[in-house]
């Protein structure tokens, strides 16, 4: 029962605090049950907390959890109710308590009710059943919208579409309230938000790939690799391309006049491979079907020799999705024994050994110059300090790689890496860290206006002769010849 105790003080906003839920909780001292279950089943309780009330007063489950004089306050009695009948597994934790034998007393006639609940709303389970405002709570607070450059220009697209013409213009997404709003972005260019309840892909500009939907935070690393006037990238690789909007969105910034420009997009599973095909063919058409080319590859297999003219690389490789709405709720669904933030932390190292390979391998590529790493994951194990140990390999110092400075990584964004996850390459300098963490970005899921992401850019420096990038893409072509 600790498990409840430490999750119902978190159903009440206190009024000297701000800030979302997730940084409520994951900012509290002294917690020690999972944090990420505590999120998750708070999270879930609010979401359905209109029908738990109403569950808990037609069984009148507290006139008789009086007579035991338990002390089970109305948030404690509405975690309890969530678990037994709004969860999957639909039972209250593990271990014995008073609380817990006296509430399951009751179990019958709360199911009872809450089968009328169903009943009455005629759906199967609580899935179905409506939450506040009509719109699924785990979706993004905002629908971004990026005009596809590829196929048409912002003029032209305003002159024949009147998806963001007929809506009135905000300052701020704060603003968004309602639809028949629209926010132009000022961090992504082309980019526009309005409100979930819009209906965009029912548009002429949705259906013919002119307007793509496609989450803001998505949209850093196109924009980080290819933001420099003097930087201009005419092959690039999209290492882990599917679903294939980061691929689409590399690929309008290739010069229009270059007839050779090419993203490389690889992708090893064969269904999603099927998704990248259509999302890019929809996105380029027959006249620009050469921009992009989808191989049906491990990226990892590939030998930077082979690609001896690209100059800048997107990684976006797999990751615990942690950023995602709803993805710390179904992970939460797992047996709590005591051992979970043991088992996460084994996962999250994996994940960032595989993170770590790939980008290695990414930094291997001859001409690279810029190589943008990002996850949507809010978990430092996959982000400050997979860029940590790529900075401290000897092999990539030897090549000459950094983080770029803040200036050419969407400078005006306020929220960036956290420095103190730097402090193991600073040597005590503070001002290092700052440079440091001002080569990445991150985005709060729902508090940045979608979901949650990290973002950092990595820069060749130094004049390093023809020999010796000849020779270190060779020896990289040997070493990652071992994963054919």
């Amino acid at each position: 029962m600790k498990f409840y105790f430490e999750a119902e003080k978190f159903l009440t906003l206190p009024k000297d605090k701000n800030g979302s839920l997730k940084t409520r909780i994951f900012n509290s001292p002294k917690l020690t049950s999972s944090l990420k279950h505590i999120y998750a089943v708070v999270y879930q309780t609010l979401k359905y907390k209109t029908y738990i009330m109403e569950i808990i007063k037609k069984s009148k489950i507290k006139t008789g959890l009086q007579t035991k004089r338990l002390k089970i306050t109305d948030n404690l009695l509405m975690l309890l109710v969530h678990d037994l009948l709004f969860s999957s597994k639909g039972r209250i934790q593990l271990g014995k308590h008073p609380i817990k034998d006296a509430f399951l007393q009751h179990k019958t006639r709360l199911q009872a009710e809450f089968t009328k609940l169903k009943l009455k709303h005629k759906v199967k389970s609580a899935e179905g059943l409506p939450t506040k405002g009509g719109v699924d709570e785990d979706e993004t607070p905002v629908r971004w919208c990026r005009i596809n450059t590829i196929k048409i220009s912002p003029h032209e697209f305003h002159e024949k579409h009147s998806v963001f013409t007929n809506l009135q213009p905000v300052g701020s997404l704060e603003e968004l309230t309602q639809t028949g709003l629209v926010y132009n972005d000022q961090y992504i260019p082309n980019l526009f938000g309005i409100h979930p309840r819009e209906k965009i892909t029912s548009t002429k500009a949705y259906l013919d790939g002119e307007v793509i939907i496609q989450d803001r935070a998505s949209c850093f690393p196109a924009v980080i690799l290819n933001n420099d006037p003097k930087d201009i990238h005419h092959e690039i690789i999209d290492a882990c391309a599917a679903p294939g909007n980061k691929t689409t969105h590399s690929a309008s910034f290739i010069p229009s006049d270059d007839p050779n420009g090419v993203v490389y997009a690889f992708e090893r599973d064969q269904r999603r491979l099927k998704i990248l095909s259509m999302m890019c063919e929809k996105a380029t058409g027959k006249s620009k079907q050469n921009l992009i080319q989808v191989t049906h590859a491990d990226f990892t297999t590939t030998k930077p020799t082979d690609f001896p003219d690209v100059t800048g690389l997107v990684v976006d490789p797999s990751c615990s999705g942690s950023g995602i709405f709803g993805r710390a709720i179904e992970d939460s669904q797992e047996e709590h024994d005591g051992s979970e933030e043991r088992i996460d932390n084994e996962r999250l190292n994996k994940l960032a050994s595989f993170q770590f390979t790939i980008m290695k391998h990414a930094l291997s590529f001859p001409k690279a110059r810029k190589v943008v790493y990002s996850t949507c994951s809010i978990h430092p194990h996959e982000n400050e300090r997979v860029v940590v140990d790529l900075l401290m390999d000897a092999q990539i110092k030897a090549q000459g790689w950094t983080l770029a400075s803040r200036e050419i990584v969407i400078p005006s964004w306020e929220r960036r890496g956290w420095e103190e996850e730097f402090t193991a390459i600073c040597e005590g300098d503070k001002n290092k860290c700052t440079e440091l963490a001002g080569g990445c970005v991150r985005a709060v899921p729902k508090e940045d206006g979608g979901i949650g992401f990290f973002a950092a850019c990595f820069v060749k420096k130094g004049n390093k002769s023809k020999e010796t990038d000849e020779e270190a893409s060779e020896e990289a072509a040997e070493e990652w010849s071992g994963f054919d």
